[in-house]
């Protein structure tokens, strides 16, 4: 991805892996092993696009990796939850947060979008970047994750629209993506869509600049 990009989850599966398979929390320890980054750090841009513009409350951020939207949450002034299922993922992500000086603003909750329930707890602003599970399994995702969401509160949700750059990603990797609009029907009654759209931009990827679309969903929960 290009320098300001924070990588998107999902978007550097080799070929040979089966998205089912790496859409479980084994691979993603693995992966979490070792003693590199995986991800650049940065916040994603429609994150930024979107937050900067919020009063700062709580946030819940779900599927945070190693916690660069989170540390840049915080650093706007949120109390941040990351959330992820992968608990190496999450290790990382704490001990970036006490190196950015933001450890005491985040905490940190290991939870499977795909059976998340908010337990009674609710956030001014929930947002998850770039999951893509199979069988069009996010509009679930975004059901569940609007549950958590407080009365004026936020959901931004923001994936990989579909697209033929994608080449290098099998083809379950590729059904998997959406747009802003496939996610309406999870959304309850009492949330009305601010941002349901696809927004170009440029990216890099091992060297190579490509256009694509990142499918944006901002909702507001009425108070």
């Amino acid at each position: 991805m290009s320098e300001h990009d924070h990588q998107p989850r999902h978007e550097h599966q080799p070929q040979q892996s089966g998205h089912t398979e790496m859409f479980e929390p084994d691979a993603w320890d693995e992966r979490y092993s070792g003693a590199e980054t995986v991800w650049s750090g940065r916040p994603n841009p429609q994150l930024v696009a979107e937050a900067a513009a919020l009063t700062p409350g709580t946030a819940l951020d779900v599927g945070c990796g190693e916690g660069g939207d989170v540390i840049w949450l915080a650093q706007q002034g949120w109390t941040v939850t990351g959330a992820d299922f992968s608990a190496n993922g999450l290790a990382r992500a704490a001990g970036h947060a006490e190196a950015a000086g933001v450890g005491d603003r985040c905490d940190w909750w290991q939870v499977d979008a795909r059976s998340f329930a908010p337990d009674g707890r609710q956030f001014d602003l929930v947002t998850s970047h770039f999951l893509h599970p199979p069988d069009a399994g996010m509009v679930d995702v975004g059901r569940r994750l609007a549950a958590a969401v407080a009365p004026g509160g936020h959901l931004l949700l923001v994936g990989h629209a579909p697209s033929e750059v994608f080449t290098q990603l099998s083809e379950s990797h590729r059904r998997a993506m959406w747009v802003a609009a496939e996610l309406l029907p999870g959304l309850p009654d009492d949330f009305e869509v601010v941002v349901a759209e696809e927004r170009p931009r440029t990216a890099t990827r091992d060297g190579v600049t490509m256009e694509i679309e990142d499918a944006t969903l901002l909702a507001r929960r009425r108070a």
